[in-house]
């Protein structure tokens, strides 16, 4: 089995190689080949990746390249984690939209939709060579925002499914508080990426107990810390949402906090040429401890789980498993188009979104208003042009006013007017 890693030179990789290596027998490789245009980075993740591999007796071959038909021809999964324009953009992301006393992060509000317009064009060009390469071959995007560039990728036909490691992270957490195995938690988990809510914590299954009440009851504090939100938030709500949902319940708090400090790109990009730095060392043959400061925890587990169910690698049937696809009547009031984020049954023919009770009107309120900006955002992507990028500012919750909008509006462009082909 070949698999391609479009991004490979990413400093997350190690963290899929590693899983590669330690989950070989749930997805036998045999091929590995990481694509990336810098050529630097690659040579340096590449040998650890090969490192990682042989210290942990895998003997698949992993190979690199600069050239996307090559790497992506006859594979069976191509992973898409790639970042248009680098931590360069992701900064400017991250601090325009401050200036107009909006939230500045790189998959939510304004700096969300920037990263949209630059990624989506990107994405749908590799998938077209993808195509013509291994047109059977499935495209795993973790490539944020993963909603949106998900709902492009099958709007255009392709077999494209959304993976994210918040749920994974969840799943990990609850499984630790329980004091029991990771696959014995499943999580009522909806919404679409990075805008989600665990409704329930169930044991052994769908059908199983759920513990929710009695994991906010005793471990509450430690769960509102983790999302820097209050606890009496979660006990009023009664769920449990996404750290994202920081910006919408608590935004002026966050816009002033991220106002007195670095930036979380500033962050990342120190931690990236540290961490390239390790990947160089010969003698470096396992995931450094400082990955896990990087971000993407768990990813690597969420991707083989994912890839083994969709190439038929997985045994006793479709994997239930929180993915990005169609909403396909799943919450009536959305679009049957619309990307939401929820557990499916997976397998060789795709993810089969699971039926769940309608959502609170309390979240369900929020998603349908996300849901109308991603549709707006993705026009604006494929489409161009400033009147469009003004009315997808203008539809977002954490946007809203027409003054903002055009302020953030002609911010946008002038910031990323290198990667818009029509600005």
């Amino acid at each position: 089995m070949k698999l391609a890693v479009v991004g490979g030179g990413s400093t997350y990789t190690p963290e899929l190689i590693d899983g590669f290596a330690r989950l070989r027998d749930t997805l036998p490789i045999s091929e590995l080949v990481l694509v990336d245009p810098a050529a630097e980075r690659l040579e340096a993740v590449g040998g650890l990746a090969r490192r990682i591999f042989a210290k942990q007796g895998h003997d698949g071959l992993i190979t690199t390249t600069s050239d996307l038909d090559a790497g992506v021809d006859g594979a069976g999964a191509v992973l898409l984690q790639l970042r248009v324009g680098g931590q360069a953009a992701r900064e400017r992301d991250e601090t325009w939209p401050l200036e107009c006393g909006c939230v500045g992060q790189e998959t939510t509000g304004a700096g969300g939709l920037a990263k949209a317009l630059r990624t989506v064009p990107v994405v749908l060009d590799i998938a077209e060579r993808v195509r013509r390469a291994s047109p059977e071959a499935w495209i795993v995007d973790f490539t944020n925002p993963v909603g949106i560039v998900t709902r492009a990728l099958l709007r255009a036909g392709h077999k494209a499914v959304g993976l994210c490691n918040v749920a994974i992270g969840f799943q990990r957490k609850f499984a630790a508080l329980l004091g029991v195995a990771p696959e014995a938690v499943h999580l009522d988990h909806v919404g679409l990426n990075h805008l989600t809510w665990e409704r329930g914590v169930r044991l052994g299954g769908p059908d199983g107990e759920d513990v929710l009440p009695g994991l906010l009851a005793r471990h509450g504090d430690a769960i509102a810390g983790d999302l820097r939100l209050p606890r009496a938030v979660l006990d009023r709500l009664g769920v449990v949402p996404s750290y994202y949902l920081r910006y919408f319940y608590a935004h002026d708090e966050v816009v002033r906090e991220l106002g007195t400090k670095p930036s979380r790109a500033a962050e990342v990009a120190a931690m990236e040429r540290e961490l390239l730095a390790m990947y160089r060392d010969p003698a470096l043959e396992e995931k450094p401890e400082l990955l896990a400061r990087r971000g993407g925890a768990f990813y690597s587990e969420a991707a083989v789980d994912l890839v083994a169910a969709l190439l038929g690698s997985g045994a006793g049937g479709p994997r239930l498993q929180v993915v990005n696809t169609y909403n396909d009547g799943t919450l009536p009031f959305l679009p049957d188009d619309a990307v939401i984020e929820g557990q499916a049954a997976v397998d060789a023919g795709g993810p089969v979104p699971l039926a769940v009770p309608e959502p609170d009107p309390l979240y369900a309120g929020l998603i349908a208003h996300v849901t109308a900006y991603e549709d707006l955002a993705l026009q604006a992507a494929l489409r161009g042009g400033r009147d469009r990028v003004f009315r997808a500012l203008l539809a977002h919750p954490l946007v809203g006013q027409y003054e903002l909008a055009e302020g953030l509006t002609d911010r946008l462009i002038a910031h990323n007017r290198e990667h818009l082909a029509w600005a």
